[in-house]
C-alpha cells in the first residue's frame, strides 16, 4: 500500500466560476462550483491518479483489499467520509440537512453533518448558520412568503476558520467564499430559499427537519505545540473527526490499522515520505492513508486538515496524554 491521490471530480453550479484555475491545472469549462475529491457515493466513485492503482477505482480497491485499505473499524459496505471542495463566487441556496432517523426513513439514505474549513474568502464576505428572533412558527411563515433574511443568523468569515455544521442547522455558504467541507457521505439537501432563481425548493420536508435551537459559531479548536508541528482538535464526533497540522519542518506517524486517514493540504506544499516513495502534496489536494501504509512522514512548510472516522475513546485518551505532557 501507499499513499493514494484520487482524481477531482467537477460538477458546475449556478453559483460556480473560475477559481479553481488559481491553483489546478485540470478544471473544465464552465462555472465550476464543486470539486468531490475523495469520494466513494452511490452516484460518485474517486478514481487513483497516481502509482500502480492508476486509474482504479476506489470502488475496486475496496472490494479487493478491503480492511487493508479501510481499516478493521470501517465497514466495508459503507464509504464514511465524502470531501468536497466548494467555490462559492455567488451565493448557495439556503438549506438544511435532514438528521439521520428522516433521511432513513423518507429517503433510505443517512443524515448529513459536516464540518467546513475557510480556504479563501474575500473581505467582508459572510456565511449563513442557524436562525434569529423567530419562532418555528415565524420561520415557517417567512419561508412561505420568500422573506426569510431577517431571520438569518449572517456571520463575517476568515480565511482558516473552522465549523461544525450539524444536520438540522439552517446554513448557507456565501459569495465569494471557497470551503473545504468534510462531510458525511450523503447528498441529502433541503433547499428553502434560492434568491429567486427559479430552482425547486423542498420547504416541507425542510420543516420536518430544521432545529431553530441548532445553532453553531466559530470552532475554536484545542491546540497543542510540538517542536516541528502543531496540532489543533477541531472537531470529535463519532461520525468525523478533523484536526489541522501545521508542519513547519516535519511530521512523522504511523497508520491505523483500525481506520484510514485523508490528509488536504489548505495551505502551503511539501512531500510526504513513506517507506518506497514519496509523494507531492501542495494546496488544495487530498491524499488517503490506507490503515496498512506503516510509517509516513510530512516534510516541508504547510497546514493539513486531517480527517478521518475516530474511536472517541482512543482521542480523549490522546488529548489526555497531551495536557499532561
Amino acid at each position: 500500500m501507499y499513499p493514494l491521490k484520487l482524481e477531482n471530480i467537477y460538477f458546475e453550479k449556478i453559483w460556480g466560476g473560475k477559481n479553481f484555475n488559481s491553483f489546478r491545472n485540470n478544471v473544465p469549462k464552465g462555472k465550476i462550483g464543486e470539486s468531490w475529491d475523495v469520494c466513494f457515493h452511490k452516484n460518485v466513485i474517486s478514481n487513483v491518479k497516481n502509482g500502480v492503482f492508476k486509474g482504479v477505482s476506489l470502488e475496486k480497491l475496496i472490494s479487493k483489499y478491503g480492511s487493508k485499505l479501510l481499516g478493521t473499524d470501517i465497514p466495508l459496505n459503507y464509504f464514511p467520509i465524502l470531501i468536497k471542495i466548494i467555490n462559492a463566487e455567488d451565493n448557495l441556496s439556503v438549506q438544511v440537512h435532514p438528521n439521520s432517523e428522516y433521511a432513513r426513513d423518507v429517503e433510505n439514505d443517512i443524515g448529513k453533518n459536516e464540518i467546513w474549513y475557510v480556504l479563501d474568502c474575500k473581505k467582508d464576505s459572510e456565511i449563513i448558520l442557524g436562525t434569529k428572533n423567530c419562532t418555528k412558527k415565524d420561520f415557517e411563515k417567512a419561508l412561505y412568503d420568500g422573506n426569510i433574511d431577517k431571520y438569518l443568523n449572517n456571520i463575517n468569515v476568515n480565511k482558516g476558520e473552522v465549523f461544525f455544521v450539524k444536520e438540522g442547522l439552517v446554513h448557507a455558504i456565501g459569495k465569494d467564499v471557497m470551503i473545504l467541507e468534510i462531510q458525511q457521505n450523503s447528498d441529502i439537501t433541503y433547499r428553502i430559499y434560492d434568491y429567486n432563481r427559479n430552482r425547486e425548493l423542498q420547504i416541507e420536508k425542510a420543516l420536518q427537519v430544521i432545529d431553530l435551537k441548532n445553532q453553531c459559531k466559530k470552532s475554536l479548536g484545542l491546540k497543542f505545540q510540538e517542536k516541528n508541528y502543531s496540532k489543533t482538535y477541531y472537531c470529535i464526533s463519532k461520525n468525523i473527526a478533523v484536526e489541522l497540522y501545521h508542519i513547519y519542518k516535519n511530521f512523522q506517524d504511523v497508520s491505523n490499522s483500525e481506520r484510514f486517514y485523508i490528509y488536504t493540504c489548505v495551505q502551503g506544499k511539501g512531500y510526504i515520505l513513506y517507506s518506497n516513495g514519496k509523494e507531492y502534496i501542495g494546496f488544495g489536494e487530498s491524499i488517503f492513508i490506507p490503515a496498512s501504509l506503516g510509517m509516513y512522514e510530512f516534510v516541508g512548510n504547510m497546514k493539513l486538515i486531517k480527517s478521518y472516522v475516530p474511536n472517541i475513546d482512543d482521542v480523549n485518551n490522546e488529548i489526555l496524554r497531551l495536557v499532561n505532557y
